[in-house]
């Protein structure tokens, strides 16, 4: 249902118009806003982490289930939350419980983007993990986070799909021309999933390089040109879009062959990867979807 204010708008401020779904978009769980809190202290007790979880049993089932998963690595059997702060450590721990707690906003279908219950989930998993076992391959350790921006990229789809599917005939006859999907959304609404995905995140007050990573993982060397006075700007959003360029749908790339879509060979020079190594990643990234897909069932 329309607000008065989103009723008072007209077709030519179809940007404001999305831009107010951001503004009453559901915040993040509290307990996860809590817990982001108190592990950014030294030295957090264990005790308290457990308790700000168990205030959520729904975040507290679904944060041992991906502990216990064998996506996360963890060969132990995880009983508790606190086992699970112990052998995962700080970081990890944080990373699950996002990942837990958006499993309920990310499970649904996707009106606009054609994407059936629990699609978004998977491919954000897939993502994230591709994005680790990038950095992981080229030895980056001197970045921040690139799991959590992977996680979360696609979230401007949950606020744009209405508008997506409102406009679908215009935005398909553009991409049928060869244009990206991300830039066929900005022809037609003025705006594109991964912008609304970064007002999204910076509603949730997450730090400024997730919020880039997420608004330029279709066009990384956008920020490279735009963001100059940050160290780095490119490392976590060349990532993040390689990963997503793997398991991205037909109507979102541009291919070079018949199951391959072509990067930006600026991305590969930055981070050192020669395309063939890419090609080669790539084939075993896509050999891990059956195999998560089966790993991470919620049902």
């Amino acid at each position: 249902m329309e607000s008065s204010e989103e009723k008072r708008l007209t077709e030519n401020d179809l940007p404001d118009k999305i831009r107010l779904k951001v503004s009453s978009f559901p915040s993040m769980p509290r307990a996860v806003v809590q817990l982001r809190t108190l592990l950014k202290e030294d030295n957090p007790p264990l005790e308290e982490i457990e308790r700000i979880v168990r205030q959520d049993p729904g975040l507290a089932t679904n944060v041992l289930r991906l502990a216990n998963s064998a996506y996360f690595g963890i060969s132990k059997k995880v009983g508790s939350l606190k086992q699970a702060v112990m052998l995962l450590g700080i970081k990890r721990f944080e990373q699950i419980a996002i990942s837990a707690s958006m499993n309920q906003t990310m499970d649904k279908a996707v009106e606009g983007y054609n994407l059936s219950p629990g699609e978004l989930w998977l491919h954000s998993i897939l993502v994230s993990n591709t994005a680790e076992a990038i950095a992981k391959y080229k030895k980056i350790t001197d970045t921040n986070d690139v799991f959590t921006p992977a996680l979360l990229h696609d979230m401007g789809k949950l606020v744009l799909g209405k508008f997506v599917k409102e406009e679908s005939e215009k935005i398909a006859s553009i991409v049928s021309q060869k244009i990206s999907l991300d830039l066929a959304e900005n022809m037609v609404l003025g705006t594109d999933h991964a912008e609304i995905g970064a007002l999204i995140l910076d509603k949730w007050s997450f730090p400024e390089d997730i919020v880039n990573a997420v608004r330029w993982h279709h066009d990384p060397d956008r920020i490279s040109r735009t963001e100059k006075r940050l160290k780095d700007p490119t490392v976590q959003s060349d990532i993040v879009y390689l990963s997503n360029l793997i398991f991205q749908s037909n109507a979102d790339r541009e291919t070079g062959g018949e199951n391959f879509v072509m990067p930006s060979s600026e991305v590969l020079k930055r981070l050192g990867i020669k395309l063939a190594q890419y090609q080669g990643f790539a084939e075993k990234a896509l050999g891990w979807k059956d195999k998560l897909s089966e790993k991470l069932s919620f049902d």
